[in-house]
């Protein structure tokens, strides 16, 4: 590996270390300020996460949220900002789960048949902001948020309370339960061949696996093809992309259907593997965290998954701050320091990076660049 690709490798990592470091200085006042001795707190909370159980859930909720980012990173590859990734998941979680529970097919096909619903869902659903951009130029914040509202203000409920409601629960409105052939399988046993010793009731959610399948995808599809190129090339500069032969409309509304397609899949692993049905206690707010795990993560699929990570530590440590009379809001703060930090510690890495790029171009080519001009002053003083 050369010394340019460490440097600039190190200078991809400051960024996201910095707004963590920061993140934590922020709380770290917070905790003190309402009487908590933070080093006390951050013991606690790496202790309480230091158990095998622990760990499990910390990768179990790490999923939905490294999804949830690539959805949100494969938008931003094209300088798109997809953040309507909460309603895409949300109504491709309900109708797959709905569809689910209707049918009974052999179990690889069955679990199957509710991914590419899921997926299809989402696709759809996001594809609708796609062709207003495309082709009517309102932009994707805009339009996103919009469908948001629709699904989260009322769109769900009324499809569960109308159409999808399990009319023998009264009490809670939900969907019928899916059949076992529908649901994923746990990767204890993988881990207990592995010499792990898992905790009664703790399951690691087999969707871990599609998780890391969508991750090398996504990494393939970006770097390694020609649609890949187009996308980022699109990114980049558009008008020069679209003069070299590349749709802009057509990429706009491929890039937002993939991503919608991916966005699908974010309560793939609750529904297959714990929920097992949708429900009014489903998690929400998964599609604006990966905004903020993608962000930390830099669009790349390591990075994410490492920022999936941390905030499913994070939320998972953050039961200990209870026990122990600590406003567990505290990690509400950090995450919301992360998610501002992390856009201003780029931006300062990119000046900085920039600066140090023109320095070192100025002092390649400085003497060439000055001779000449150097000479046509000596030749008009002799003139």
């Amino acid at each position: 590996m050369t010394a340019a690709r460490l440097k600039r490798i190190g200078w991809a990592v400051l960024a996201p270390t910095a707004a963590v470091v920061f993140s934590v200085a922020v709380s770290s006042l917070a905790l003190w300020a309402s009487g908590n001795p933070p080093f006390t707190a951050w013991t606690e909370m790496i202790e309480f996460a230091n158990d095998t159980g622990r760990m499990i859930s910390i990768v179990n909720r790490a999923v939905p949220l490294y999804v949830s980012a690539l959805a949100v990173g494969f938008a931003f590859k094209m300088n798109l900002f997809n953040i309507g990734v909460e309603g895409q998941y949300q109504l491709a979680v309900v109708l797959a789960a709905a569809l689910g529970a209707a049918v009974e097919l052999p179990a690889p096909l069955h679990v199957a048949l509710i991914i590419v619903t899921a997926m299809t869902v989402g696709a759809a659903w996001s594809g609708v902001a796609g062709v207003l951009k495309a082709y009517r130029g309102v932009h994707e914040v805009i339009s996103t948020i919009m469908l948001n509202a629709i699904v989260t203000s009322g769109l769900v409920a009324y499809l569960l309370s109308a159409y999808l409601r399990d009319e023998s629960e009264t009490s809670i409105i939900k969907t019928e339960p899916i059949a076992p052939s529908g649901l994923m399988p746990s990767l204890n046993r993988v881990l207990e061949n592995l010499g792990v010793e898992v905790p009664q009731g703790v399951d690691l959610q087999g969707f871990v696996i599609v998780a890391v399948l969508l991750g090398v995808a996504f990494h393939v599809v970006v770097n390694r093809t020609r649609f890949g190129y187009d996308l980022r090339a699109s990114g980049v500069n558009p008008w020069a992309a679209q003069a070299s032969g590349v749709s802009a409309r057509g990429m706009i509304i491929k890039t937002m259907l993939i991503s919608g397609a991916i966005a699908g899949l974010v309560g793939m692993s609750q529904l297959l593997g714990f929920f097992e049905r949708y429900h009014q206690d489903f998690p929400t707010g998964l599609g604006f965290a990966g905004i903020a795990v993608a962000l930390l993560g830099r669009n790349n699929p390591i990075g994410m998954a490492i920022g999936a990570l941390l905030f499913g530590f994070l939320n998972v440590s953050a039961q200990i701050l209870d026990l122990n009379d600590i406003p567990k809001e505290i990690i509400d703060i950090m995450q919301a320091t992360i998610l501002l930090s992390v856009v201003v510690s780029y931006e300062v890495v990119r000046r900085f990076v920039a600066a140090a790029e023109r320095k070192a171009a100025a002092a390649a080519t400085g003497g060439m660049a000055t001779q000449p001009a150097r000479t046509a002053v000596l030749e008009e003083q002799g003139s």
